[in-house]
């Protein structure tokens, strides 16, 4: 065991190292999304390619473990665990009233996706393969069930880079990409039992399918209404420990058991490690978590993505390589048209249909399960298998650069929700002298609503922006040079308002104290006070 762990702590810091560069000459040099330099790394540093050089007494780094994942089960580990850490923050910065706005756009837009993936995996499939004949056939089953998967993964990190996860399009992707996954592992139920039946003869117990399948489905369902519900109530009563870091411990802790339990159900771990993030994206200490969760998942997402790509095997890739490419383009077809579609009839414009579209092409981990499945099942060959690992391969390298291009420009949602959102909202300004007092104004309301039990969190952006969060009250303070704003549902705007009347009541309080100072040392700094405050009696404090 000394050893094998000797070998694992190579194995991530030589990952963590190439990941990490890699994703920053992407990032900045190439102008690509860092997952696509992850991916890269992974397929040349991994077992089929520079992975398999021996080196000495220790032998190869990444040598080729016999089986569906070519990786050993302590590496994968760690990279599923990197996928989780993803997936958990993804939800923690989805907007849930988005996101539950544009749940049922996302259904039909998921459902579309499916159907049309399907038909096009399994058709393209008895037209090429000269053993398949019909659709019901093992291999164009498990082929079409292949299409079907899209990688929530890839896309949520994107949308994560690009700040695009909770618009109208980014909570489309990943509530249709969530439910592609529930459907496509419902689908590998089902296709798995007419397989064997197929293969060894006998008739199909669809009782037991249905089983299988109601049951994926049930506790995807009752575990997003739960969670839902109860974080606010499992946050409030955690923050009678004081501290942030232990509630943002116990939420990843949750996370990890649903993730198990999922699994469980039939389920990827992902999708539960999504639901709990989306929970707790509601409750007042979001930002909280996400900012501790966050700098644990910087060291293990990049390991995931890039042994994501060393899965690649480029061997198994050549002798396919002209069908596959036929089967890697209408796998995107499948989902440009099977999602983009629907998403015009649902709201969108064609440049978020494009949008939506584009953000369901990645296929990655569900993928090869499927195909993996599929091969140690019998219903499909290595040939067949080859063809699963180019699509992913093809759709992990064109995919983001694709994504990020699709999302410049405006929303692609026909309503203005921005304006809907600002008709049930008031601003309130303050105008300064100067950016110092509005400043000192800003820091002192910030500390007032701290001593309120309020949650301060820093928003990125061209204008220094803060939020300020408790329970179910939310506001934004931005500050523009002199001018300070705040902006609040109409029914918090009195509370608002005695805040920054107290505040600047005690401000000013504290400028007559200074004023009142007569010491001959001090004759200096109280003149300039009187300027201060003569300038001040020029301008009037204003609020909207």
């Amino acid at each position: 065991m000394a050893h094998e762990m000797m070998v694992l702590a190579l194995q991530l810091g030589v990952i963590l190292l190439a990941a990490k560069l890699n994703g920053w000459f992407f990032s900045r040099k190439l102008k690509q999304p860092k997952v696509l330099g992850e991916l890269v790394a992974g397929m040349v540093i991994g077992p089929f390619l520079l992975g398999s050089i021996p080196l000495g007494s220790l032998g190869p780094l990444f040598p080729v473990v016999e089986g569906t994942i070519p990786v050993s089960p302590e590496l994968y580990g760690i990279a599923t665990l990197g996928s989780i850490l993803l997936l958990f923050t993804s939800g923690l910065e989805t907007d849930l009233p988005t996101f539950i706005r544009f749940s049922g756009k996302a259904s039909i837009v998921g459902i579309g996706g499916v159907i049309v993936s399907f038909l096009l995996g399994a058709g393209i499939t008895v037209v090429f393969h000269p053993e398949v004949h019909t659709l019901m056939d093992p291999e164009a089953l498990f082929l079409g069930t292949l299409c079907t998967a899209t990688s929530i993964g890839i896309t949520a990190r994107i949308l994560g880079e690009t700040r695009k996860i909770s618009t109208p399009e980014g909570v489309t992707i990943l509530a249709a990409a969530v439910l592609d996954d529930v459907i496509s592992i419902v689908l590998l139920s089902v296709v798995v039992g007419i397989s064997v039946v197929s293969l060894n003869g006998g008739s199909i117990a669809w009782s037991g399918i249905g089983l299988v399948a109601l049951k994926a489905v049930g506790f995807w369902a009752i575990c997003m209404v739960i969670g839902i519900f109860t974080a606010p109530f499992l946050t409030k009563g955690l923050k009678r420990f004081q501290s942030l870091g232990l509630l943002a411990e116990i939420s990843f802790g949750f996370a990890l058991i649903l993730a198990g339990l999922s699994e469980m159900a039939g389920l990827a771990m992902i999708i539960g490690a999504y639901i709990t993030g989306l929970s707790f994206s509601q409750t007042d200490v979001a930002s909280e978590i996400t900012e501790r969760v966050k700098g644990v998942a910087e060291y293990f997402v990049p390991v995931f993505f890039a042994v994501m790509g060393m899965m690649v095997d480029f061997k198994a890739i050549g002798p396919v390589l002209g069908f596959g490419m036929i089967f890697a383009s209408l796998a995107f077809v499948g989902k440009l048209i099977g999602c983009g579609l629907p998403a015009l009839f649902v709201g969108f414009n064609l440049h978020g249909a494009f949008r939506i579209g584009a953000g369901m092409l990645p296929r990655g981990e569900v993928t090869l399960i499927v195909a993996g499945i599929g091969l140690a099942s019998g219903a499909i060959g290595p040939d067949m298998f080859g063809v699963a690992v180019l699509t992913m391969l093809l759709a992990s390298v064109a995919a983001p650069p694709l994504l990020v291009f699709a999302f410049k420009g405006k929303s692609g949602y026909k309503k203005n929700i921005e304006a809907q959102e600002d008709a049930d909202m008031v601003f309130i300004e303050l105008d300064f002298p100067s950016e110092r007092a509005a400043e000192y104004v800003r820091k002192s309301l910030a500390e007032a609503f701290h001593g309120e039990g309020f949650y301060i969190h820093a928003i990125e952006g061209s204008v220094r922006s803060w939020q300020i969060r408790k329970e179910d009250m939310v506001f934004v303070m931005k500050r523009m040079e002199a001018k300070l704003e705040i902006s609040a549902k109409r029914q918090h705007e009195s509370f608002v308002r005695l805040m920054m009347l107290e505040t600047l009541a005690d401000f000013q309080e504290f400028v007559e104290g200074l004023q009142s100072m007569q010491r001959p040392d001090l004759m200096g700094a109280s003149l300039m006070i009187n300027m201060f405050a003569q300038e001040n009696s020029g301008k009037k404090n204003r609020t909207q």
